[in-house]
């Protein structure tokens, strides 16, 4: 049966070390308990999430052990990080891959994400047998039909951050992969996110010692929640937000989320299930920024609207690394308009959904979400595209 001691006390004897994070014990016996409350699983997948969340926790105390053996990792810098978010769906991922063309910023690899131990400024070495083992893994992982028109994934490309935060059980995109909702809660709610930010630090220094310093981009959409405990752990940090219709976001992540809990779960989801959980979860979300924005920090954050993004991204960079007090050079200009024109919208194929198939219904959805849009002037979907496209 799964139980959190276990995973733990098997990571302690892998690493050779005790767990070096008082706090995260707490989040998995949490995560584990809401498992077996609501998401069934076969024996063969309670095998596999076993594994997930064991590899998580040797991850977690790997680079401890890194910062025990050389302390020096502990003193690594991470100057003004930028915290690329905004609700799930929202464009976040197309933003990362437009800032991973400015020369300018460190951001996470794909095969760094999951296995980013040893330091590759250490070992550089381990770095393309890690490339080659993550394509290996690739190969073998589960998607669904239509993954890649949902979700931008290339190799050796760009990721976000949820392996970091999922390493600490302070992700809040575990509950898009299992139904947890009353763990969802408790990270809202109880959870030190800060602890879960100081480890991401931690994986961060180990990243970037003995590696050329840049300023980190960090992307994951669900930083939204934690902007308070981010700032507590990076007072430096800069905020970049995207803004889409929340109505869309919401349908687009109950489709992801059904997809997902679907390759794990012993039994078919019940769509309107996924619904009903994904309206919380953006509630909550967008509950987080409207409490931010009205806090004494507003103004960190640069907003960017996701039809301008999409429509024009040289043009909307140019606004943001103004915001972030850097010019845009011609070489970044010309790398984020070729990025772009390479990838057209549905070049990955076309992306379906809508809300009544989760037991939503619009109007009202739209009527719950209006003080978040009307803040940030946010247009429904259609009219959003339309905008974007006559300016185009």
């Amino acid at each position: 049966m799964l139980e959190a001691a276990s995973i733990i006390a098997q990571a302690e004897r892998e690493v050779g070390i005790k767990d070096p994070d008082p706090g995260v014990g707490r989040n998995l016996e949490r995560l584990v308990g809401s498992l077996h409350a609501s998401f069934p699983m076969s024996p063969e997948g309670e095998q596999l999430v076993h594994a997930s969340l064991l590899r998580d926790t040797v991850a977690r105390f790997q680079s401890a052990k890194w910062v025990q053996d050389h302390p020096e990792i502990a003193e690594e810098p991470i100057s003004a990080p930028v915290f690329l978010m905004g609700l799930p769906r929202s464009g976040t991922t197309y933003f990362q891959y437009l800032f991973d063309r400015d020369h300018r910023f460190r951001l996470i690899r794909t095969w760094e994400s999951i296995m980013p131990s040893p330091p590759p400024g250490f070992d550089p070495k381990s770095s393309e047998e890690r490339r080659s083992a993550w394509r290996e893994m690739q190969k073998q992982r589960q998607h669904f039909d239509g993954f890649e028109a949902l979700h931008l994934y290339d190799e050796d490309g760009s990721d976000e951050c949820h392996a970091f935060m999922e390493q600490s059980f302070g992700a809040a995109g575990l509950h898009n992969l299992y139904r947890v909702p009353a763990y969802f809660d408790y990270l809202m709610d109880e959870l030190d996110l800060a602890e879960t930010y100081r480890i991401h630090k931690r994986q961060l220094q180990c990243l970037q010692w003995k590696s050329p310093r840049k300023p980190w981009a960090l992307k994951y959409p669900n930083h939204v929640i934690g902007m308070n405990e981010i700032l507590q752990v990076y007072p430096d940090a800069r905020f970049v937000m995207t803004h889409r219709d929340p109505v869309q976001t919401l349908a687009s992540i109950s489709k992801m989320t059904f997809n997902l809990r679907n390759m794990r779960a012993a039994a078919p989801v019940d769509m309107h299930e996924v619904g009903r959980d994904m309206l919380h979860f953006i509630s909550r979300h967008i509950d987080r920024i409207m409490a931010f924005d009205a806090g004494p920090n507003a103004s960190r954050v640069i907003h960017v609207d996701y039809y301008a993004l999409v429509q024009d991204p040289v043009r909307e960079m140019r606004m943001i690394h103004e915001g972030l007090g850097i010019g845009t050079p011609d070489d970044v200009q010309s790398a984020v308009a070729d990025w772009h024109a390479s990838n057209p919208k549905n070049a990955r194929g076309k992306n379906e959904y809508t809300l009544e198939q989760y037991g939503l219904d619009d109007a009202e959805v739209a009527t719950r979400f209006a003080p978040y849009m009307q803040r940030f002037a946010i247009p429904r979907e259609a009219e959003g595209l339309q905008r974007s496209s006559i300016a185009a």
